[in-house]
């Protein structure tokens, strides 16, 4: 299985990208992709860099999935505490109606200190928010009319699908785990870590949750493939490095995530093991052994051009062999 991973930054020694084109190259590759044998679209979310991170989640997920007949989207994760639920609620049942069956939100607490100040949030109430605000989408996505906060709201019309496909947990600590499997919803944690699987099915167990599902992160979370990975290292390490140091300053000692990684040369990211440049033959032993390989063909700012070299790479010569 091949995900297509996108978050959508440029770093400021980028000049030669501006976000217009690089948002169209983003919906010509899905679009070009949908036909070709890949199976799902992975996007995120974060507010107020100075990069330009994503910030729209929902909106692209409805832009691909009303331009595909057979992807699948993923926003992994959406910061339900700086959101308003019942508008959360609405989006996710259109995006639902429009492709129902190929689109779930993973829901996440958020971290960073400056989005929480910049939406006026409390980052202290993150974790009761968040499954407060997953009880109250659960519930709209009904599509019936419910009191909330001492008045009575609709959501209408309601999504195609059942509210439980629509919604799962991410998080990288046991409460978290533990959240997800109160809330009878699969749980998608940030980090391969067996203790919170254990936790995770324990708590379902003891809740009565009869179908728990745990999705744990497994392999690189960046793979662009090449007929010479060395030269490709060479041209776009400077991105890579950048996509790493950035994401890491983000990080809090109670987050962790296995995208993590301490590298600011290119030998340490070969070390994290989590960006990886990969012959197509390379490739195709990775499919065969984690089963699923992530491709992020516009990390870091990158020329468009790497990204599509990467992606036809993977349609014309790991795609047919694995077939």
């Amino acid at each position: 299985m091949f995900v297509l991973r996108f978050d959508l930054r440029i770093p400021p020694f980028v000049e030669t990208l501006t976000h217009g084109d690089q948002y169209r190259e983003f919906l010509k590759m899905v679009e070009w992709a949908d036909d070709k044998g890949f199976a799902a679209v992975v996007l995120s979310e974060h507010h107020g860099t100075e990069d330009g991170y994503m910030n729209s989640p929902l909106l692209l997920a409805g832009s691909i999935l009303g331009a595909t007949n057979n992807l699948f989207c993923s926003v992994s994760a959406l910061l339900l505490p700086l959101h308003d639920q019942l508008r959360i609620a609405e989006e996710i049942a259109t995006i639902d109606l429009i492709a129902p069956g190929r689109f779930n939100v993973v829901i996440g607490i958020g971290y960073r200190e400056s989005e929480f100040e910049m939406f006026a949030k409390n980052r202290k109430t993150r974790g009761r928010d968040t499954e407060e605000g997953i009880q109250t989408i659960l519930t709209a996505l009904k599509g019936k009319p419910f009191e909330y906060k001492g008045r009575e709201v609709l959501i209408s019309p309601k999504p195609v699908s059942d509210p439980s496909s629509l919604i799962s947990v991410g998080g990288s600590v046991e409460i978290s785990a533990k959240r997800a499997a109160r809330l009878g919803l699969p749980f998608v944690p940030a980090v391969k870590d067996d203790s919170l699987e254990n936790a995770y099915y324990l708590e379902a167990k003891e809740v009565g949750y009869e179908n728990p599902i745990c999705m744990m992160p497994s392999g690189p979370g960046m793979v662009m493939v090449s007929e010479d990975p060395e030269r490709l290292w060479s041209e776009i390490g400077e991105n890579l490095i950048y996509d790493a140091m950035t994401y890491a300053a983000w990080q809090y000692q109670d987050q962790r995530s296995s995208w993590h990684v301490e590298g600011t040369s290119i030998d340490e990211l070969k070390k994290g093991g989590q960006h990886l440049i990969v012959t197509p033959e390379e490739c195709v032993d990775l499919v065969r052994s984690n089963g699923a390989v992530v491709l992020h063909p516009l990390v870091g700012g990158l020329d468009p051009e790497v990204g599509w070299e990467s992606l036809e790479l993977v349609a014309n010569k790991v795609i047919p062999a694995l077939n």
